[in-house]
């Protein structure tokens, strides 16, 4: 379905990066993250996990590395991986320049931490031998003292001038292929801080709420905060930080930008919350059918309505519309047009089938014409 002007968000103006074979920022889409929480080390049980967060339609994937057993395993695991790995680093030099040379694309790092002004030469000289993009990482809990004894305390000045601060030691070294974070667990002052950073520089910016919870607590806060900056422009990778199987950290993002129209991938199914007046088991049939429609890629939009008050006007908007009537009969919208009824036994499997041939079909139409 097409887009409406007042839905349309006009993104920040970013200087594009590449992270492996992604890029991030300029006019590229907005990726999604996340994070392994196996022991690195593990490399097989790291990939295994890697594998899970592939299927989901993950961009980018961090792995830390804070010991030299980690950065040895890294290796195999960028061999194995088929999307960019971020090596996260905090404040050994030597685990960044190994954590390179195994094939990260990306270092996550403060090059303030690290040490002499060497040590930043030799990891920014490391990135460069290998392709490696970096990403500056401010969080407000681990802000450097100096900026706790200027400002008393996080805030989203301090949290900016400590991101610009290690963007200069990065620009004097003539690197600039990195992106910026600057992520705090209180929504206000993340937010706050993002808004400053996005107007202080153009670096892509990466986008979260560190340590927002579980799974819906976690998902609120991060939907508040990052949809508030999302909305307004700002963010060209984001992860929803989760304390949760990182699988739902990757389907909440997607989620969050297919609501704003920032990224369709998947069906973005539209359903009612029921009430007396539902014609059929919403809440239940909603459950099944998300779940037996993950595997479809194709962006498209379905809704799910219990009765005629809004079923009609919901199924008008989207590729197909079901809505629930009398006598167990429920009408079918193809294309926001009636199209024909079904009777309530066979909701699921009749919806799958409709679904899955229209994916077929918006898929076939992408195909080029073979020339004759």
């Amino acid at each position: 379905m097409s887009v409406r002007p007042y839905r349309d968000i006009q993104r920040r103006k970013s200087r594009q990066i590449m992270v492996g074979s992604v890029p991030v920022g300029g006019d590229a889409p907005i990726t999604v993250q996340s994070m392994t929480n196996t022991p690195t080390p593990d490399a097989k049980a790291t990939i295994d996990q890697i594998r899970r967060l592939e299927e989901v339609g993950i961009d980018i994937v961090r792995v830390s590395c804070p010991d030299a057993e980690s950065t040895a395993a890294l290796a195999e695991i960028t061999r194995a991986a088929k999307v960019p790995v971020v090596a996260d680093i905090h404040f050994h030099y030597k685990r960044a320049i190994e954590a390179a040379k195994a094939g990260a694309a990306c270092l996550r790092i403060n090059p303030g931490n690290i040490g002499s002004a060497e040590r930043v030469r030799e990891v920014v000289k490391a990135a460069k031998d290998h392709g490696c993009s970096m990403r500056i990482g401010v969080n407000a809990g681990s802000l450097e003292k100096d900026l706790l004894e200027k400002y008393g305390e996080p805030c989203p000045e301090a949290m900016v001038e400590s991101a610009l601060d290690h963007a200069k030691i990065l620009e004097d070294h003539d690197f600039r292929e990195f992106k910026i974070s600057v992520k705090a667990s209180d929504v206000f002052l993340a937010v706050a801080a993002y808004q400053g950073l996005a107007d202080a520089c153009d670096y892509p910016l990466h986008v979260g709420i560190t340590e927002a919870g579980g799974l819906r607590t976690g998902t609120v806060k991060s939907s508040i905060g990052m949809g508030m900056l999302l909305w307004s422009g700002i963010g060209d990778t984001i992860r929803v930080s989760l304390s949760a199987d990182p699988v739902e950290e990757v389907k909440v993002g997607f989620d969050m930008l297919k609501s704003l129209n920032l990224r369709h991938r998947g069906v973005n199914v539209i359903a009612c919350p029921s009430c007396s007046r539902q014609n059929f088991d919403v809440i239940n049939t909603v459950a099944v059918l998300e779940q037996r429609l993950a595997h479809i890629l194709t962006p498209l939009t379905v809704s799910v309505i219990g009765c005629v008050v809004n079923g009609p006007g919901e199924a008008r908007e989207t590729d197909i519309g079901f809505t629930g009537g009398g006598n167990n009969t429920h009408q079918v919208y193809v294309g926001g047009i009636p199209d024909h009824r079904i009777k309530e036994t066979d909701i699921v499997d009749h919806l799958v089938g409709l679904i899955e041939k229209k994916a077929r079909e918006i898929e076939a139409a992408k195909e080029p014409v073979a020339a004759e």
